[in-house]
């Protein structure tokens, strides 16, 4: 008790300052990986670094700590390359002034258009067992997996968007981009999810849709040729068996700030409606 009231009594505002900080860095490093497959592995580094910390400090073992020391340096290298999905995510995050500022409020109307379209799409598809994989950009440019299809920049209707999708046209094969309520192309190649999925009805379409969400903000919404059902995707996660009305609901809660100008609170703590982890 004594040792720690000599602590407080030197403890200085640089050295309050210095807490505060790494405080705030750790603070912005959890939250950033909140809800992410990186947050499993950051727990467990966490823990290990712990544990040998404690470890170290009640043993005085030479070999071990020249050990750590050594591995130290290698760990470094290696978080760059187990967390890349989730460090290129933050640094986007960082590098766009919307993200501290609030999301630009675009096209309204044609957003609106867009999510109706893409809602009456889904329903006539998935009863029809037509696959269907449309995108919706938000932040994060999807300019070069656009680039792999055929640009249209069209405006989105339900008629158009089903015709894309029918097994005899040329383009259905692929995934349709929507950027700020226009449709930006179609039959676009997209990086397939090389997460473990435990359903294994759940084919290359929605793999593509996990994808592009672990890569980028974007959101997904699959429709299955097999089961006509419908799915949406986000950050790497998936919420299945939509119908119409609940699929609304979904992307107005994806696109509430763009729609009404603000950002929620309750969206601002989980990004999206609840999800169903892969």
């Amino acid at each position: 008790m004594t040792d720690l009231l000599w602590v407080i009594a030197r403890v200085t505002w640089i050295d309050l300052l210095d807490i505060l900080l790494v405080a705030a860095i750790l603070f912005a490093i959890l939250y950033l990986a909140r809800g992410t497959r990186a947050m499993p592995l950051l727990r467990g580094i966490i823990l290990l670094l712990i544990l040998l910390s404690l470890f170290g400090s009640v043993f005085s073992l030479r070999a071990f700590e020249w050990l750590i020391d050594r591995a130290l340096p290698a760990l470094l290298v290696a978080i760059p390359v187990v967390f890349q999905p989730e460090l290129r995510r933050a640094l986007e995050r960082l590098g766009r002034a919307g993200s501290l500022l609030g999301h630009s409020t675009g096209n309204r109307g044609a957003l609106e258009q867009s999510i109706m379209a893409v809602v009456e799409a889904a329903r006539v598809l998935a009863r029809r067992r037509i696959g269907a994989l449309i995108v919706f950009e938000r932040e994060t440019g999807l300019q070069e997996y656009a680039e792999t299809g055929v640009l249209l920049n069209a405006r989105p209707s339900r008629e158009l968007l089903i015709t894309l999708f029918d097994p005899h046209v040329a383009l259905h094969d692929g995934a349709v981009i929507l950027r700020s309520g226009h449709l930006l192309a179609a039959a676009c190649v997209l990086p397939l999810s090389t997460a473990f999925l435990d359903d294994r009805r759940l084919g290359l379409r929605h793999r593509a849709a996990l994808g592009i969400t672990e890569e980028t903000d974007a959101v997904a919404v699959v429709v299955s040729e097999e089961r006509g059902t419908i799915a949406v995707t986000h950050n790497g996660r998936i919420i299945r068996d939509l119908d119409a009305e609940r699929l609304e609901r979904v992307l107005r809660a994806f696109h509430q700030p763009v729609l009404e100008g603000r950002r929620p609170a309750w969206l601002r703590r989980r990004d999206a409606s609840p999800k169903e982890e892969v």
